[in-house]
């Protein structure tokens, strides 16, 4: 057996180091650990990269974070996948147990489960857990599902919802097969029950259970649960090779041809840390002129940004087709295209952008210069990019006016500024110096 490992991670900087060290053994004996981030805001990331095979970005959500863990291992090899929680422990030798399960004929399984906290009671809620699970066929996340990894995969994986994803996962599974229910323990932390009251919480989750098996929004449990799931949103980001002569030609006079190549350079790798730091959806590189520059080809092959090249035209018929291409692909993902000369946008810029998305059909994040840094679209509407006087002050009431035409209902975020001409560049290495 070849085991995989997947930790969805948000905000553990506080035991993420811990929980992965406890996984040191497994990985000695060949167990491939993979942690995926959600876009977390402390140290998780930097913590977690010394104790695991692989740490990646995802969309936020465990559905989505472990759906992106168990896609890259396929390349490793691996035949088994196990998911666990960052908050959970697995027991002694558990991927010995697991090959035993799987060897006597077992397709997917989980551990029994114990759960670690003040209440006297816990011990209770967890024998009832695993007894239901037993009945049921059902299995939650915190008792670490594990799968053979092409069952996993033919069924879908995850489904991409915001809560009750272990549910669904195991009602696809219990289709093919019962799961194996192992008596040894995972421990799980107590903390939410411990923070909202064992029987606050006890009560709560079987109402969510109820309202989910009468077809109620994931989304909407989720907000009641206390998660706050972030909205998807695919990413086009369109930037320009950073060729001396070709690249920030405004900045030039005050940096020269190479500074102000090396200048978008910089700008670039910002926007795409930003984008991916934001962990919204999957991320496309448009390049101009195309995708041969050696930097696009290093952030293809050893980053693995998806990359395209941008079709001939201006620049309102290449922001279009990138829109084409996205919901010809995807029609029920809001789209995001952003540029690359903001260095002062960040993650939760992005993120407001698609939630704004989630009850507007576009949402636009204004430049000072009278433009935009960046546009969302939750359908498509190729009138926005239309007959626009691109590169000039007017393109944001255009394109208010092409919007409003359109009959899109659209939301505006305050403005930022981009980094165009040498006092916007003086303006951002004065920022810099105070930080």
């Amino acid at each position: 057996m070849t085991l995989a490992i997947v930790v969805p991670v948000l905000d553990e900087a506080d035991q993420v180091a811990a929980r992965l060290q406890a996984l040191v053994p497994l990985r000695a004996r060949g167990a491939h650990v993979v942690v995926v981030d959600g876009g977390s805001r402390d140290d998780t990331m930097r913590q977690a990269a010394s104790l695991a095979d692989q740490v990646l970005l995802a969309p936020r959500g465990r559905s989505s974070q472990m759906n992106a863990g168990a896609r890259a291992v396929v390349a490793a090899g691996v035949d088994t996948l196990l998911f666990l929680h960052a908050d959970t422990r697995l027991p002694e030798g558990a991927d010995a147990l697991i090959e035993r399960a799987l060897r006597s004929g077992a397709d997917w399984g989980r551990f029994d489960v114990r759960i670690e906290g003040r209440h006297p009671l816990l011990p209770l809620v967890a024998v009832m857990m695993n007894r239901r699970s037993r009945l049921t066929g059902i299995a939650t996340g915190d008792q670490a599902v594990f799968v053979r990894r092409r069952l996993f995969e033919a069924v879908g994986g995850f489904p991409e919802q915001a809560l009750m994803e272990d549910i669904a996962l195991s009602a696809r599974l219990r289709e093919v097969s019962r799961p194996a229910c192992l008596s040894q323990t995972v421990i799980t932390s107590g903390r939410r029950w411990d923070h909202h009251g064992l029987w606050q919480t006890v009560l709560l989750m079987w109402r969510l259970r109820a309202a989910y098996a009468l077809g109620a929004d994931p989304h909407a449990l989720a907000l009641r649960y206390g998660y706050r799931p972030r909205s998807p949103a695919a990413l086009a980001v369109m930037a320009k090779a950073p060729v001396p002569g070709l690249a920030k030609t405004r900045l030039a006079p005050v940096l020269g041809e190479v500074g102000a190549a090396r200048a978008q350079r910089s700008f670039i790798l910002r926007t795409l840390a930003t984008v991916r730091a934001a962990a919204l959806g999957p991320v496309t590189l448009w390049c101009a002129p195309d995708e041969r520059h050696r930097l696009f080809r290093l952030l293809r092959h050893r980053h693995g940004i998806a990359t395209q090249t941008q079709p001939d035209g201006d620049l309102g018929l290449r922001m279009k087709m990138a829109m084409q291409a996205h919901f010809d692909r995807s029609p029920h993902v809001p789209w995001i295209v952003v540029g690359t000369d903001c260095p002062v946008l960040t993650p939760d810029h992005l993120q407001a952008m698609a939630d704004a998305l989630r009850q507007h059909s576009a949402v636009v994040l204004p430049a000072e210069d009278g433009g935009y840094v960046a546009l969302g679209l939750a359908c498509p509407c190729p009138a926005v990019f239309e007959d626009l006087d691109w590169s000039t002050p007017q393109v944001l009431a255009q394109t208010r006016e092409r919007l409003m035409t359109s009959g899109a209902g659209w939301i505006e975020l305050p403005p930022l500024w981009d980094v165009d001409e040498p006092s916007d560049w003086l303006r951002w290495q004065a920022r810099l110096d105070s930080h």
